[in-house]
Formats: structure tokens, C-alpha cells, sequence
């Protein structure tokens, strides 16, 4: 799939990226990887616990916070016995830094209710309250991965809001590539992006197994960027709600009951709901005692913002018909084994995960909303190059490798580098504008090439500011393009 040649990003990637990340004069990772790997929960979450011992249950590790303060905001969390809380983050080298950096003093820090940190310099938080500071979970203990490997795969989201009147520095060099050039490039970080996806499933499944790590996965794509953690949460304890459920709409009313978000009250206007509502609830009341450990607080679920399409019942409910097919994940095996052109590759893949028309969620975009007059799919085309390229293709490919058959590595490659680009997004229109200008748009015919492009905006831009101070990328390209004597 991949050829020698493009291992030259992921030697940059090596060198000026990683390196930068383990960099401290005290032999300490960064507070920016510690972030990353509290943001994308790299961590055996079944294990977490306090350095006073107590059980740590993430519900959501919350959004990172750009104006000050604690370093995520709206996390929601379960700490030992006591009930589900919602409150701030922060993230420090050591746990004395709670007291060091004056946060013990600090208004702003109240509503902390986890100090996550590297190493532990100090006793125990066996009581929090006698000593005036919340729990601490130390991480060194539960990474699901070498640190180096994990400062290599995770992408961080942007920690700050970058103007988009202004373009970056590497705008100018990305302008004197010609097509060719310029798609190599997106390609090489495309690759890098692609095996990053690949070495998070390959760490989770030594844990879980290749197939829990499909449904995680599927799961977290299905959260779409607000409520990843509330879906991944639901999936890591799908072996104990599902057991027993004999059908989609079984299936659905587990979901919808151990989620939180199954509504109490019936609408008394909505004749269409409240019958469903009525079924879903015999089915839950009968389960609910059974599952009470697995149900989720409503609050670690985020609503502001999501389209009524979006919103997590309806994705619920397409999950349960997938869960309810027992052929779903050998489906998608044949998929992968079956030879196909490139423009049916989007097609015949959307011919697994799309399902029957739903007798209620095909007319429903949630319980509050009215019928719709026409039907409306569950999934539509651009969640399914979505689940392709972040979920599907990356889990059959580095089950190939860690199968070592060559010949199904390579169709899985090429398939992944053929697939029709997805719908735009706010940070590939803010990459277009501030890295490749206006005009190139050309360059992201493909779901790959978008993939590269965001690859390259998470390695470097946001690791510098808005005006690309001391930003690597420019001159490695003007390297790279220069011409070899």
C-alpha cells in the first residue's frame, strides 16, 4: 500500500513533533500531551482509580478550555460510590502543582473535581475534603500505550481559535508545488493519519478484542464530535446491556434506557410517540433494576449546537439495528474481501450500514419532534465515508497486518486512498484558506487528501500560534521542494 518513499512526513512527523512532546528539562512529558491524552482518553479506562484508591468512571473528559482556568470544562464523572458529577478538570506535571501554582487559592478553580496529573509528590488523597483539594488520578499508571508511541498518535484538538483573515506562512512554499507535489504531500500525512487510527484500535484491542474495538469505534462515530465519550462509554459495557435483547427495538429501548435518555413523561399530544414510548418503557421497566450500573447521567450527553438529525436517540437507534444483525460485522468482512471498482466502493458499503426503514426513527427526527410527512434515512452519505475512513477501513487493515496477509493490506490501502471526499467542515475550510489559498481546492478530490491536510494542521499548526511562530512546516517543505543536486 505504502512505498518507501513516503516514510520522509513521518520522519518529520518523528523529529519535529514527537520529539518536541517528551521535551522537558526535568524528563517530564508536556502538559500539552498530558492534555491530548486526557482529550482522547488514552487510558485503560476500566482501571482508573484515585491515588486514594476510589474507582474513576469518565463519562466525558469535557472541552478543552481556551480563556483560562481549569484545562476542561463540563466534564462529567463518577468517583467511587458517590453519584455522577459534573464539574473542571485540571492538568498538571505533579500533583504538588495544585498548591504550587496557587490553584488551592483560586476562585476559578472550585469547581475542579479531578486533578489528573503525571507523578504523584505527595500523600495520598484518602480524604479529599480534610485536605481542601479534589482526588488526583495519576497517569503514568494507565496509558494504554508507550508515551512515545502515544506522542506520535494523538492529534489534539485546537486549543485556540486561529483567525481566518490570515494565512499561514506555509501557504507561499505550498503554492510553488504543482498538483502532483502537493497531493504527494497530503498523501505521506494521509498514510501517518491513517496508521495512527490503525495503532489506537491494535492498543485497544490487546485489552478488549478486535471486535469490542469495531463497536467502540463505531459507537464514537456515531457521538460525532459532542458526545463521543457518552457513546464510547455505552459501548464499552455493551456486553453486559445487550445480552438477552432478541430484536432491534429491544435493542433500542436498552439503549435508549441505560443512555438517560429515554424520556419520563409521555408528550399527550403525539399519538406516534407516546405509543412508542409506551413499548419502549415496558421493555425497560422489566431491565432497568438489571443495568442500574450501566446507566449513564444525563448530563454527560451535550445538545446545544446538534442538528435535530444528529441527535443522539436517532443515532441509538441505528446502532440497535446494527447490533440486532448477527451478520453485521461478517457483512462488513466480505466487504472487505469482495473485489470492487472504486466508484462502488462508497455504494456498496452503505448497502451494509444502511437498514430498513425503522417504524418509528424513519419518520422522527427525536421524541419531541412532530412526524415527518416522507420517510428519512437513518444514515446518510457522509456519515458513511466518515465510518470508512475513521472506523472500517483502518480496523480491517490493521487486522491484515497483525494478520500478516499482504495481499488484503494492500486492497484495504488502495481502497482507503480511491474513497470520494467527504462534506466540508470548519477546519478543512480554515486549512484550504490559511495553508493551500484560494484556487487549490482540487487537491482534496479524495477523503484521504482531507484526512492529510487535517494531519497537517494537528502536527503543526496547532502546535504554533496564528502567526506560525517558530513553525517547522514551511521550511521542510521549501526542503523537500528544493531541487536535489
Amino acid at each position: 500500500m505504502f512505498s518507501p518513499s513516503e516514510h520522509f512526513y513521518a520522519i518529520w512527523r518523528t523529529r519535529f513533533v514527537a520529539t518536541s512532546a517528551l521535551r522537558d528539562e526535568n524528563g517530564l512529558p508536556s502538559e500539552r500531551l498530558l492534555q491530548a491524552v486526557w482529550q482522547h482518553q488514552r487510558l485503560r479506562r476500566d482501571q482508573l482509580k484515585t491515588t486514594g484508591g476510589k474507582h474513576v468512571r469518565i463519562f466525558h473528559p469535557g472541552f478543552v478550555s481556551v480563556e483560562g482556568g481549569p484545562d476542561f470544562g463540563n466534564s462529567v464523572l463518577q468517583i467511587g460510590d458517590n453519584p455522577p458529577r459534573s464539574g473542571d478538570v485540571e492538568i498538571d506535571l505533579r500533583s504538588s502543582g495544585w498548591r504550587a501554582h496557587g490553584h488551592d487559592r483560586n476562585p476559578g478553580f472550585q469547581n475542579v473535581i479531578l486533578h489528573v496529573v503525571w507523578e504523584s509528590d505527595g500523600t495520598p488523597d484518602s480524604d479529599p475534603a480534610k485536605t481542601n483539594r479534589p482526588p488526583t488520578l495519576v497517569l503514568r499508571n494507565f496509558l494504554d500505550a508507550p508515551l512515545a508511541e502515544l506522542s506520535l498518535s494523538l492529534e489534539s484538538e485546537p486549543l485556540r481559535s486561529l483567525p481566518e483573515n490570515l494565512r499561514g506562512k506555509c501557504c507561499s512554499p505550498l503554492r510553488e508545488l504543482d498538483e502532483i507535489q502537493l497531493a504527494g504531500l497530503l498523501r505521506a500525512a494521509a498514510r501517518v493519519r491513517f496508521e495512527a487510527k490503525a495503532g489506537q484500535f491494535r492498543a485497544r484491542a490487546r485489552h478488549a478484542g478486535w471486535e469490542q474495538v469495531l463497536w467502540e469505534n463505531l459507537f464514537r462515530a456515531l457521538g460525532y464530535k459532542h458526545n463521543v465519550w457518552p457513546m464510547q462509554h455505552l459501548a464499552e459495557t455493551k456486553s453486559r446491556w445487550e445480552r438477552g435483547a432478541n430484536s432491534a427495538f429491544e435493542l433500542q429501548a436498552r439503549l435508549l434506557g441505560v443512555s438517560g435518555l429515554l424520556p419520563d413523561e409521555l408528550t399527550r399530544a403525539q399519538k406516534s410517540t407516546d405509543s412508542y414510548l409506551r413499548r419502549a418503557w415496558d421493555c425497560w421497566w422489566r431491565d432497568r433494576d438489571e443495568f442500574a450500573d450501566c446507566v449513564l447521567p444525563r448530563a454527560a450527553w451535550k445538545f446545544h449546537g446538534l442538528r435535530p438529525a444528529n441527535h443522539p436517540q436517532r443515532r441509538l437507534a441505528l446502532a440497535a439495528h446494527w447490533l440486532a444483525d448477527e451478520k453485521f460485522t461478517a457483512k462488513i468482512e466480505s466487504w472487505c474481501a469482495a473485489e470492487l471498482p472504486d466508484k462502488k466502493l462508497a455504494g456498496s458499503l452503505r448497502e451494509i450500514l444502511e437498514v430498513e426503514r425503522d417504524e418509528f426513527w424513519s419518520w422522527h427526527w427525536t421524541f419531541r419532534s412532530t412526524r415527518m410527512k416522507k420517510p428519512q434515512p437513518l444514515l446518510g452519505d457522509a456519515r458513511v465515508t466518515d465510518l470508512a475512513v475513521n472506523v472500517i477501513l483502518p480496523w480491517l487493515w490493521v487486522r491484515a497486518v497483525e494478520g500478516k496477509n499482504e495481499k488484503l493490506r494492500r486492497v484495504i490501502g488502495q481502497r482507503y486512498f480511491a474513497w470520494p471526499a467527504a462534506e466540508d467542515n470548519s477546519v478543512l475550510k480554515l486549512a484550504r484558506q490559511r495553508l493551500l489559498g484560494v484556487g487549490k481546492t482540487r487537491a482534496l478530490r479524495t477523503a484521504a487528501a482531507q484526512q492529510g491536510l487535517m494531519q497537517i494542521v494537528r502536527d503543526f499548526c496547532e502546535h504554533s500560534n496564528a502567526v506560525c511562530e517558530n513553525c517547522r512546516f514551511p521550511e521542510l517543505v521549501r526542503e523537500w521542494n528544493a531541487p536535489k543536486v
